[in-house]
This record gives structure tokens, C-alpha cells and sequence, in this order.
């Protein structure tokens, strides 16, 4: 979220108003980028530990933490490659400009670091981005004795071990979750992702790609699962990352049924989205707490506890847009959010898995009849299975390994013509290496973690993060 005042303030007067928002992103395939976004915990090296900062834990926001290596950023660029992003203050994001366009900087709720990356012509040039970042924050992040390990789910905290970041977003989410879900306070401090962002060209585009990737989302879980311990011991789960997303707040998140109907698009949508429950809205800079109230209702002038005698606005849709926390994700692009942060290697093959699947007519024409073998209950089925039993999980007649095994086949296959058509500039099938691997029968990363936990680790988590550390 921007600098908050920064909204479209034109009155929402209709669905098909706020559908036609959603469609502006539609654009030919010259035009097509991709955007990953990769999030990571922060912890204290044993070196800089004390009493007040324990080792492995993570930093607070403060002028030792979280808050500096934000504000160190800021002066890397001088101010000429990252504007700030404040809350009450409180230096919260980045904004880039400059050389860092359309990228940001963010903190999840308990300090997990996040980079958004900008619109990128292809993965190699992601590859450069992440790597850009990573060595913008490891001076400073070693001068505090800080260090990040992009996992699942935090191996070691407990919620009350995990530190609150100054955003007013989040202290309305803190209060809102328990009351919609068991985990939600989980998902907000104990998770990190990452997730590929891409485009489409049309309304039948996009719903081709919604559908083929929010059926394979469940085996993109278990493939990149990497959140096997739960404070400290093995949890029974390949990635206890995705069955914190099954008690959250279910009526924002899953793989909602109507996404598969056949009169799908935008408008729908909209008309789904609007019945999911509101959290906020910015008035005068202020974040606003209107959590639980209806957008449909507010819109069609019924009186709503907080909004009274306010109109709502395009701005106010466009920040409820992301309070959409499905697998995958519509706004003006598409939002693939279901692999645990893991290994740049594996992020940046969770970029490649989709780009591979999605941006070649031939590919997606393929994934499309992949998935149409079996009906939408069974990838929600699969969705269910795969935080614990991950590529072992049951699925027609075989393992969701063997799914695996196919849409990385069909994902090589679209980088290859990519290739071929230039639009990659040189071959990009070598980022999916990890994924082939695995779909043969390799281990997860939840899986090497495990295998090293009973073995040369004798039982202690805390390894984890030296060994996982970018």
C-alpha cells in the first residue's frame, strides 16, 4: 500500500465501473512482465545476542533492527532511488523510483522483510533483482548482527517471541483475525512467501490463467514446501505455512468455487469480492478501522457502524482489492500466492514454474487440459492434503508427484519457446533444474531439513537459520 492519501477518490457508482478497472490491465503479450515478490525473517546472529535480543529470534523495529536496514536503504539511494513510505512516522516501505521503478520495499507484520519486485521483461533479469537486493541489506544487516532466512513458517518463535511492526493496517488485521479464524495471527507473523506476479491480455485470458493456476496451486505447495517445524520440532506438516491458510479467514482465502463457474470474469469478481468483509479505509492520510463492515452495503447507502456520511471510493475498492487473500490473486495482474518462501534457486523457480505455464500459447494450452482430467473438488481435495502428506498426497491414482512431474513438463516447454521467439533473450528452462529434480522423486526443502534435524543436527532447529541464510 502507498503513502496513505494517495487515493483515487472518484465515487464507485457500479460493478461494471470497478469491472472496467480490472480490465485496464489486460495488454498484449509484447507487453506481458514479470514480478516476483519474495519475503524473509529476520534474526539475531549469536555474535550480536543479549539479553534483550536472544539469538535466532527476530529483531524488533527499532534503531538496532528492522527500522534501520529500511532507513539504510533510503540512504543507499540517496533519496534518488527510494522514496519513503511512512505510517504515523514511522518509516514503514520504500517506494522506488528512479533506477528501482516500480519495485518496493515492505514489512510484513512482525518484521518480515519483503521485496516487490518491478515488472521485469524476464527471469534473468529477476535473477539480477534479487540478487541487487540481497547485497543492499547484508552490509547493514551484518553491522546490527542481523541475518535473513526466507522460510515457510518461523522453525523456532512462538506469536508472543514475535514483534509487531508500526503499521496501522496490521493493528486492525490483529484485532480483526481472531475472530474469523484460528490462525490468522499466524499467517501475520509467523509466515513468509513468495509469489510471481503476471499478466493477461483479455478477459478470457485471464480466466484461462486463473483456473489452470489456481488448480495447480496445491502442487506448487508441495513442491516448494519449507515449513516442517513448529517451534522448535518437526510439525507433521510439509508446509505448515499453507495449513495456516485453511483456518485464516476463509471467507477472503482458498480457492473460492465460483472462480471455476463458466460465467467467471470480471464483473463476478467484483460482485464476490464485494461480499468479502472490509478492513479499512484511508481518510485525510488516516487509516480508518471499519473491519467486518460490507463494501456492497456502504455502496448501496446502508447505514455501516464508521462510515457514515462518507461516500466510498475507487481508492477504497483498490485497497480492498488487497485484502483478497485467495491462492491466487486478481487485480490487474494475477498473483500466484501459494509456495513457501524458500532458496533464491527455488523462488526464483516458483517464477519460472508459472511464467513456463502461462506465457506460452502452447504450454497454457496444455496445463488447460491437464487440469480439465479431473473436476475443481479435486484440487480443492488436494489442497487439503498436501500442507501434510506434500507430493506423497493421494491423487487419481497416483501421487500429486506425478501432477508435479507433468506441469513442470509442460512449464519447460514454454520457456523453451520463449527461447526460440526471443522473448526471454536466452533460454530460461535451466531456473525450473530444482523443480525437475524434485518432481523425479528428489526431496522438498521441508524434506533436506528434516533428513539434517534427525541427522547431523541432533534435534536443534536453531541450525536452520545459518544453513537457510541468503
Amino acid at each position: 500500500m502507498s503513502n496513505p492519501g494517495e487515493q483515487d477518490i472518484t465515487p464507485i457508482e457500479s460493478v461494471s465501473q470497478l469491472a472496467a478497472l480490472l480490465a485496464e490491465g489486460g495488454k498484449p503479450s509484447d507487453r506481458w512482465r514479470i514480478g516476483t515478490e519474495h519475503e524473509k525473517f529476520g534474526f539475531v546472529r549469536p555474535e550480536a545476542a543479549g539479553a534483550d535480543r536472544p539469538a535466532w529470534m527476530p529483531p524488533a523495529y527499532s534503531p538496532d533492527g528492522i527500522a534501520e536496514i529500511l532507513a539504510d536503504l533510503h540512504r543507499q539511494g540517496d533519496g534518488g532511488e527510494w522514496e519513503g513510505i511512512y505510517d504515523k512516522g514511522n518509516l514503514i516501505g520504500l517506494k522506488g523510483i528512479g533506477p528501482e521503478r516500480g519495485s518496493s520495499v515492505s514489512l510484513e507484520p512482525a518484521g518480515q522483510f519483503e521485496l516487490s519486485g518491478a515488472p521485469l521483461a524476464n527471469l534473468h533479469d529477476t535473477a539480477h533483482e534479487m540478487a541487487r537486493h540481497f547485497e543492499a541489506i547484508r552490509p547493514i544487516s551484518r553491522s546490527l548482527g542481523i541475518g535473513f532466512a526466507p522460510l515457510g513458517f518461523h522453525p523456532t518463535a512462538s506469536r508472543a517471541d514475535m514483534p509487531w511492526m508500526p503499521k496501522s493496517r496490521y493493528a486492525i488485521m490483529r484485532a480483526y483475525m481472531p475472530k474469523v479464524g484460528l490462525l490468522g495471527l499466524d499467517m501475520m507473523q509467523r509466515t513468509c512467501t513468495v509469489q510471481v506476479n503476471l499478466d493477461f491480455a483479455s478477459e478470457a485470458d485471464m480466466l484461462r490463467k486463473l483456473r489452470v493456476s489456481l488448480a495447480l496451486q496445491p502442487v506448487a505447495t508441495a513442491l516448494f514446501a519449507n515449513s516442517p517445524f513448529y517451534e522448535g520440532r518437526p510439525n507433521g506438516f510439509q508446509s505448515n505455512r499453507a495449513q495456516v491458510w485453511t483456518d485464516t479467514d476463509n471467507a477472503r482465502s482458498g480457492m473460492p468455487a465460483a472462480f471455476f463457474r463458466p460465467d467467471f470474469g470480471f464483473e463476478p469478481y467484483v460482485e464476490w469480492l464485494l461480499d468479502v468483509p472490509m478492513y479499512f479505509i484511508v481518510r485525510d492520510g488516516v487509516i480508518l478501522d471499519v473491519a467486518g463492515r460490507s463494501l456492497r452495503a456502504w455502496m448501496n447507502g446502508e447505514r455501516q457502524d464508521g462510515l457514515e456520511g462518507l461516500t466510498p471510493t475507487v481508492g477504497d475498492f483498490e485497497d480492498h482489492l488487497t485484502t483478497a487473500f485467495t491462492d491466487v490473486r486478481l487485480k490487474r495482474f494475477l498473483e500466484m500466492r501459494g509456495a513457501d518462501a524458500g532458496s533464491p534457486e527455488m523462488m526464483m523457480a516458483q517464477s519460472a514454474l508459472w511464467v513456463g505455464l502461462l506465457y506460452d500459447e502452447a504450454a497454457l494450452t496444455a496445463a488447460d487440459a491437464l487440469v480439465r482430467e479431473q473436476p475443481w473438488e479435486a484440487y480443492a481435495d488436494l489442497r487439503a492434503a498436501v500442507p501434510r502428506l506434500g507430493l506423497d498426497a493421494p491423487w487419481a491414482g497416483g501421487s500429486a508427484r506425478d501432477l508435479a512431474r507433468r506441469m513442470v513438463d509442460i512449464a519447460a516447454q514454454g520457456l523453451r519457446a520463449r527461447a526460440l521467439t526471443d522473448a526471454a533473450e536466452r533460454d530460461e528452462r535451466h531456473f525450473l533444474d530444482p523443480l525437475h529434480e524434485i518432481a523425479a522423486g528428489g526431496p522438498t526443502q521441508a524434506e533436506r531439513w528434516l533428513e539434517r534435524y534427525h541427522g547431523r543436527w541432533n534435534g536443534d532447529v536453531n541450525r536452520i537459520f545459518a544453513e537457510a541464510a541468503i
